[in-house]
């Protein structure tokens, strides 16, 4: 059987790279079952008998974050063999907190010191030996990213394992450990022996899901509490506090006859220098948005420096433009398939065409994730989280909500699996709710589509755009903060700044693969069936009371037909097409009242909508199918279709709230599909979709109705009443007084009864 050894650290403690390093390519990655945070694990390079957890980041195992949650029913319930605890020797005393409750859970550990070469740099010293004579437990120095003692620790941690034996938990004060005691005895029977320090200082904390799941009688509870008051009297704080107060003095003790710090002979550190200028109040943002530029400029940009760009131009127009078409002609061909049959249509048209259509972007996510890990891994993105901070807390949102709204102006996917870094369930929430208002990549089009076709290229349409999305964000802050489900203050930002250091390539490298692929295959996998349907729905209709392909059926019909289908739609004969009696159309017609009042309710907009949610980057491949009346052959944008769409959008406004519905509406289904995982919940899901839709749809409202009226380009009409209605609400919205969480005596009774 397997031993099963459990990394578990603070974050930026260096324990991933230590994962790495032990378990190279004999690894793996997926989600805990039922929750979303993410799961590494691997075997021991070589020693394939021996299983390496990652767990994730944690500086507690108190149940306030998901990953906090997860990685103590890892531990209480699944119990590996032995952990592996590391500990950033350069933040010694805040990392040991963890050690304390670790020690408390019965298994046996080893602590590896890791960064002891920034710790020797620092003059710093720390005996090692004493350490682990202090906690009870064997100690051993690394610097896992040069790969200094790795191995040794992990061979330690193995033979921990094999002996069993477990490390003393801290002892506290002699009022705190006589009411642990007792506690001890009123769970015993009800707990494993080996957890019961554990259990019992749980309950002194009185921590709400060990109560809930123990369920202990109303007497034994009582006689619980009684305890914890007494303490609490003598001590004058509360029970949680007092716990914190006794880890610290432990840990006070244990540092006194192991840790030698240099003093202040050697000034400030790299590190520190570096801080007091990228993290200063007033040059901390200009910088970053220096920084973003380049990485965007380099991954996306339409610059001579742009090597994402070249990759994607490439793999448009020559891998998904030339050479996988030309793969499948080739088979097809072989296997006797003919040009226009259902079957090639279906492979070429659909799911060719729909597939390569968003691979194709696959270049520029590459670059952007490589670029975004190597400032990840220099230590640079946890400082712009600092900064960004102090804007966000502003609005109801903590700093780590930026981080997720900036990978999303690249792609929203990663940007919505971003938002597993917050560690406060509802500020995720909330934040996978409004990251896809900035505007990603494929929906630079749209922009580019609306400006070109409608405002004459106009500059400030896309300028504006962006600033929709984060003024979208912003205010979604302010109102949904208001609602229970939302409500109190932005989670207490709490990050440790790592020293600056050389990137490592293999990190580097490892996590821009992991990223892409899972890019890669989330939106393979959705777009595949979405292509399918929509070529159907595109390539079938009802013709003169045929049904079939609309292309070959319309080769049959006559002018008199045609007449009587561009009197129904309102429109020339000439600009009847074949693909108006396709399913596709039909279903635009049925739809397309319920964009009427945005100005934009004829069925080519709406289905090019409708086709949004598969591929945004499709709202611009849909108007080239159903405006180009002539059948040319498109440009890169499209401009021989921009009389057509001009033609439909009488009213420039109805263009702009055109482009901000779909700016701001539900995201294309590979987006949906991620939203779906990191909520894990189905109602949480549907919930965060309506509410962009519905944002979406006020908003495009108001801009048509409200602005267009100011404009003189609508008539004042039902629609206008109703969108200065909504233009009152949403002021209300903003303005209104929020919901307070009420505030009460808190005891081991009131918490299990909220259970």
């Amino acid at each position: 059987m397997a031993i099963r050894i459990a990394l578990a650290g603070n974050p930026n403690s260096g324990k991933t790279t230590l994962f790495n390093s032990l378990t190279g390519s004999n690894q793996y990655v997926g989600n805990w079952p039922g929750v979303t945070v993410e799961k590494k694990g691997g075997t021991l390079k070589g020693n394939k008998e021996v299983e390496i957890q990652d767990l994730p980041g944690i500086y507690s195992l108190s149940p306030y974050t998901l990953e906090e949650v997860v990685s103590r029913q890892y531990l209480v319930t699944d119990r590996p063999d032995g952990i592996l605890n590391i500990v950033d020797g350069t933040n010694i005393e805040r990392n040991l907190y963890l050690t304390t409750q670790l020690a408390e859970l019965g298994i046996p550990m080893v602590v590896a010191v890791n960064m002891m070469d920034l710790v020797r740099k620092k003059g710093d010293r720390i005996d090692i030996g004493a350490l682990g004579k202090a906690l009870g437990c064997e100690a051993v120095e690394i610097a896992a990213l040069k790969g200094e003692g790795n191995q040794e620790a992990a061979a330690k941690a193995v033979a921990a394992a094999k002996a069993g034996k477990a490390a003393p938990s801290a002892v506290f004060e002699e009022d705190v450990e006589t009411a642990l005691q007792k506690i001890s005895e009123q769970i015993k029977g009800s707990v494993p022996e080996n957890l019961s320090r554990w259990y019992a200082v749980k309950l002194f904390e009185r921590d709400e899901k060990v109560v809930a799941d123990l369920k202990l009688s109303a007497d034994r509870l009582g006689a619980i509490e009684r305890e914890i008051e007494a303490v609490e009297k003598a001590q004058d704080d509360d029970s949680e506090s007092i716990i914190t107060n006794q880890r610290y003095q432990f840990i006070a003790k244990v540092l006194a006859g192991a840790v030698k710090k240099a003093g202040g002979k050697h000034g400030l550190t790299v590190s520190d220098k570096v801080d007091r200028i990228v993290t200063n109040r007033i040059l901390g943002l200009p910088i970053f948005a220096v920084v973003m530029f380049l990485v965007y400029a380099i991954a996306m940009g339409g610059w001579a420096i742009s090597i994402g760009t070249m990759g994607t131009n490439f793999a448009n127009d020559v891998i998904f433009g030339e050479w996988v078409p030309g793969l499948f002609d080739t088979i097809l061909g072989a296997l006797g398939v003919a040009e226009g049959s259902v079957v090639y249509g279906l492979i070429q048209d659909g799911i060719v065409a729909g597939v390569g259509a968003v691979l194709g972007f696959v270049p520029q996510m590459l670059v952007l994730f490589l670029l975004l890990a190597i400032l990840e891994d220099i230590g640079y993105m946890s400082r712009v989280a600092f900064v960004m901070d102090r804007i966000f807390r502003q609005f109801g949102l903590s700093g780590k909500s930026f981080i997720p709204c900036l990978v999303a102006t690249g792609c929203g996917i990663p940007g919505i699996m971003a938002s597993r870094t917050i560690e406060n369930d509802r500020d995720r929430k909330l934040t996978v709710m409004t990251t896809t208002f900035m505007p990603c990549g494929a929906k630079l089009p749209i922009i580019g589509l609306v400006a070109g076709a409608i405002f004459g290229e106009s500059p400030w349409v896309a300028v504006s755009a962006y600033f929709i999305g984060i003024g979208s964000v912003v205010l979604s802050g302010i109102i949904l903060k208001k609602f229970k489900a939302f409500a109190g203050e932005p989670s207490p930002f709490v990050m440790e700044l790592p020293a600056y250091h050389v990137p490592s390539v293999g990190n580097v490298l490892r996590a821009t693969w992991e990223r892409g692929w899972s890019f890669i295959k989330r939106a393979g996998s959705v777009i595949v069936i979405s292509s399918v349907v929509i070529w159907f729905l595109s390539s079938f209709g009802t013709v003169d009371g045929n049904f079939g392909l609309v292309d070959d059926l319309w080769e049959n019909v006559d002018d008199a037909y045609i007449e009587s289908v561009a009197q129904d739609m309102d429109i020339s004969a000439d600009e009847v097409v074949a693909m108006d009696d396709s399913l596709l159309a039909g279903v635009g017609n049925v739809i397309a009242p319920v964009f009427r009042p945005l100005g934009f309710g004829k069925w080519r907009a709406t289905v090019a909508t409708i086709t949004g949610l598969v591929a945004k980057e499709e709202v611009v491949g849909t108007f080239g199918v159903l405006y180009n009346y002539e059948g040319e052959e498109l440009s890169e944008n499209g401009d021989e279709i921009w009389d057509n769409v001009r033609a439909d959008f009488p009213a420039a406004v109805g263009g702009f709230a055109f482009m901000i519905f779909n700016l701001l509406c539900a995201p294309c289904f590979a987006a949906i599909g991620a939203i779906k995982r990191e909520m894990n919940n189905a109602k949480w899901t549907w919930a965060a979709i309506g509410y962009m839709t519905a944002w979406a749809y006020v908003l495009a409202l108001i801009t048509y109705q409200v602005v267009g009226l100011i404009l003189g380009q609508v008539a004042f009409g039902f629609g206008t009443i109703i969108g200065f209605l909504l233009l009152a609400g949403l002021i209300y919205l903003l303005v209104r007084k929020g919901y307070v969480p009420e505030e009460g005596a808190r005891n081991l009774t009131s918490v299990q009864a909220a259970r």
